[in-house]
């Protein structure tokens, strides 16, 4: 949370009223994922040159980094991107709606193209594509409060079903807002094959492979360690001598 907000994740995060940090620790996967990137480079770099490197990644540069869109926009741009919950800041309409019975689903349009599928396919409303308030996507972000009204009206008075129908015949992305129950039981995991199972001292556990995937390539998952199982092993590797190590046992240290 605190390298979210130094970087300013925070400022852009969360409602008009509240910021929030991001629901995942997003600064450690973002240092995690510069590392792995880091590590394989001076792997093919000791592979060609015969030398070693320092790889050197901090949780601030790394955030630093995925803030790039934001820091750019708000350096030549003139304004700082505001904070707007489930929709996008600039760009519009790309939020959640609600359908007639009380399900959340997202919509982006990203192009013209898609605006005027959305205006005639999805809505059957061509005309609002000609609105004056609505003929660009700046247009659309100044007008959003208006925009965002007359869809939620409209989509107000259909199922889901129909809503997501129409959506997917006009070629628009959207999604359904999905709880975490909900992603665990999603079929595409299992349509993608992400599920395995590894061994625990509770038993076998259901676990999501990686999802790099390459070709005759197993992922390694190894079961998960007792309390306590590797402390031995680690202190032997660390240069600790037997006796110290029985003693520290005994006493309970370890």
């Amino acid at each position: 949370m605190l390298v979210q907000a130094e970087t300013g994740v925070t400022s852009i995060t969360g409602t008009p009223e509240a910021p929030s940090r991001v629901g995942i620790s997003v600064a450690d996967i973002a240092a995690g994922t510069y590392a792995y990137s880091g590590i394989l480079t001076a792997l093919l770099t000791r592979a060609t040159s015969g030398q070693g490197s320092t790889v050197d990644v901090s949780l601030f540069d790394a955030l630093g980094e995925w803030m790039g869109a934001p820091m750019y926009y708000a350096a030549y741009g003139g304004s700082e991107p505001p904070r707007s919950g489930a929709a996008h800041a600039t760009i519009a309409p790309y939020e959640l709606f609600v359908s007639q019975d009380g399900q959340e689903i997202y919509l982006a349009i990203q192009n013209a193209r898609e605006w005027t599928r959305f205006c005639t396919e999805a809505l059957g409303r061509p005309e609002l594509e000609r609105d004056p308030r609505f003929t660009s996507n700046a247009r659309r972000v100044e007008h959003r409060t208006e925009l965002h009204g007359i869809i939620e009206n409209l989509f107000a008075e259909l199922p889901a079903s129909d809503i997501l129908d129409r959506l997917d015949r006009a070629d628009i992305a959207c999604a359904r807002r999905n709880s975490v129950s909900g992603f665990i039981a999603h079929p595409q995991l299992a349509e993608r094959d992400c599920w395995t199972t590894i061994d625990s001292p509770a038993g076998p556990l259901r676990a999501l492979r990686p999802p790099t995937r390459i070709d005759d390539v197993e992922p390694a998952m190894g079961a998960v360690p007792s309390l306590g199982q590797h402390t031995k092993q680690i202190l032997n590797e660390l240069g600790f001598d037997a006796s110290t190590i029985a003693y520290w046992n005994k006493e309970q240290v370890i």
